[in-house]
């Protein structure tokens, strides 16, 4: 019996190990959803409100399960909508294939309505592989090579599919020359480096009094690992947002986020150690990590192009960090000088308590925003998804959520892109249906693309084994990350115009739409709030009637960034008096001496 290319895609693909498609119909796609339809349930397909919120919700597929994620979208504009959160994939280093139709191939170079030069705008998102297809018999190899490529060298990669060609007969390739006969199948190799080298990484660790660990992704599945280097070396172990699960906060030595978004301790234990261990990561800022010459350095990361390129390290070592870092353990000498660590503990005992009384301060023109993630860290369970979007809330996320073992958490990191959360989130549900999963979310994405992503919500939640799906929303009517940069970087007050955004009833959208609404704006509600929607039988949004005065901002305040914050208030901020009363003690005071926040 004859099949489709469509066919042959649907079927390949399930032979790849693909059981989960997120995307968008259209017009130039039409060959491959009759496939899926024909197909039975073969291959789910997850139908989002927009194409970039399927290439986000692929990304987090990704992210949460390992495997590669898939999104497929129509010709033109509908391709066009997916390079968003392709971009979002391949810059935390996810492998995810982008499938998209194209218009016919006899009209391709006339001006055709939707056509759009895909291979030219796919060249960088997925420059490792995007491929358009001609002939019915190419299909076998540009899908094998597609997904190989992806999960090998997690990337993104494209496959590009004229309409007309969808619904043409498959045909395999014949047995002559200038023809290709590949495969299925690949498995991930054991990357480890030479004894030699490992043994003079373990030099400089062992020569260190002062040893900071900084982890990121790389080390989510190290957590054993890196648990039993730095309990060996003394160390402290800062995180990378990215690495925020890959050990759980209640280790008194984990000094949580570093950088914009970071802590004090792990600002301290950057500024103050003689020697730093790497460990997949990519973080960006290098003015966070210690002084050029300050500290010896050892990276190890499975991806040769990302390493010393944030410090200038000592020892470079290409492997996977769990088989790398149990290859270093027995290299290792144990400490037996504690003061290090006694330091670390210290700082970090004080830092909760600080963030306690931060969080627990009246906010004056709403609901203090740290409050609502303190609030739920003691509340989280172990097996929770947490996702957060970027902007104000991310700080939160970031400083004020403990993180237990077991628990997931991401967000769009070297991207940095907003609108991400909701997406994440249905991802992680279609993941682990099993697995509560909270959204963090600022109005600012509410109101770009997330809103709408509620619906698609409402649409599936049914048939999740557990319903608890949590989005809470922080209304505080301002782009607040950008206006404490406008304020604290550039010296410039608000600008109202740019910044302001109108309020929105984010509960009653949800009630609308058959979810759970909560209205909090009265901090003394949330911790009940939390409680009744993480027993809920149905997805929630909590809206957070937050204070926008609150200031966001860097765990270390210089001298210039104070005088920049002074500037506004002397030039008129419209919002004066209450940032005055919310940020005199966290901004001015934490640059003057002998101030205690």
């Amino acid at each position: 019996m004859s099949i489709t290319v469509g066919d042959f895609l649907i079927d390949r693909l399930h032979a790849w190990g693909v059981r989960r498609i997120y995307g968008y119909p259209g017009d130039g796609i039409n060959g491959v959803f009759g496939a899926l339809n024909r197909a039975k349930g073969k291959i789910e397909f997850i139908q989002a409100r927009h194409e970039e919120m399927a290439a986000f919700m692929a990304s987090a597929h990704a992210k949460f399960t390992g495997e590669l994620g898939v999104c497929i979208a129509t010709s033109g504009p509908g391709a066009a909508h997916l390079i968003t959160g392709l971009y979002d994939a391949r810059l935390d280093h996810m492998p995810v294939l982008a499938i998209v139709g194209q218009q016919a191939r006899a009209a391709l170079g006339g001006h055709y309505q939707q056509e759009v030069d895909l291979q030219a705008m796919f060249k960088d998102v997925a420059g490792a592989f995007a491929q358009q297809a001609s002939v019915p018999s190419q299909i076998r190899h540009l899908v094998d090579r597609a997904v190989r490529t992806a999960i090998g060298e997690r990337k993104v990669t494209a496959l590009i599919l004229p309409n007309d060609l969808q619904d043409l007969e498959y045909e395999a390739p014949a047995r002559k020359h200038g023809t290709l006969h590949s495969g299925v199948g690949f498995s991930a190799p054991k990357v480890v480096p030479y004894a030699n080298d490992l043994q003079r990484a373990a030099d400089v660790l062992n020569a260190g009094k002062k040893v900071a660990i900084l982890v990121g992704a790389g080390a989510l599945q190290a957590t054993d690992e890196v648990i039993a280097i730095a309990e060996k070396l003394g160390a402290g172990v800062a995180k990378a947002l990215l690495g925020k699960a890959a050990l759980p906060d209640d280790l008194p030595y984990v000094t949580g986020s570093i950088g914009l978004l970071g802590t004090e301790p792990s600002y301290k234990l950057m500024t103050e150690c003689d020697t730093l261990l790497m460990i997949g990561s990519g973080f960006p800022y290098s003015e966070f990590l210690p002084k050029e010459g300050q500290a010896r350095g050892v990276q190890i990361d499975i991806k040769p192009d990302m390493l010393s390129i944030r410090y200038p390290m000592e020892v470079n070592l290409v492997g996977d960090s769990a088989e790398t870092l149990r290859a270093l353990l027995p290299l290792l000498e144990e400490k037996t000088d504690h003061a290090w660590r006694k330091d670390i503990e210290g700082w970090m005992g004080d830092w909760w308590k600080k963030l306690e009384k931060r969080a627990l301060e009246a906010g004056t023109t709403g609901v203090n925003p740290q409050r609502t993630v303190w609030e739920l860290s003691p509340r989280v369970p172990s097996n929770a998804i947490v996702t957060s979007d970027s902007g104000s809330c991310a700080n939160w996320y970031a400083r004020d959520l403990k993180v237990k073992r077991g628990m997931m958490c991401s967000l769009s990191g070297g991207l940095a892109s907003m609108g991400a959360a909701v997406p994440y989130a249905i991802a992680a549900k279609f993941a682990h249906p099993e697995r509560p999963v909270i959204a963090l979310v600022g109005d600012g994405a509410m109101q770009m693309n997330n809103m709408a992503e509620l619906i698609t919500v409402s649409k599936y939640w049914k048939q999740w084994s557990d319903p608890r799906w949590i989005c809470m929303v922080l209304n505080n009517e301002d782009l607040n990350q950008v206006t404490w940069e406008q304020r604290v970087m550039n010296g410039d007050p608000k600008f109202e115009a740019s910044q302001d955004i109108p309020s929105v009833p984010y509960h009653r959208f949800a009630e609308m739409i058959g979810l759970r609404g909560f209205y909090v704006d009265d901090a003394e509600r949330m911790a009940a709030v939390w409680d009744e929607a993480l027993a809920s039988d149905r997805p929630v949004v909590i809206e957070v009637k937050a204070d926008p005065n609150v200031p966001p901002l860097p765990p270390h305040i210089t001298l210039q960034q104070a005088k920049a914050f002074a500037t506004t208030l002397f030039e008129g901020d419209p919002n004066q008096r209450n940032v005055i009363i919310d940020t005199a003690k966290q901004v001015i005071g934490a640059v003057l001496p002998g101030h205690k926040d």
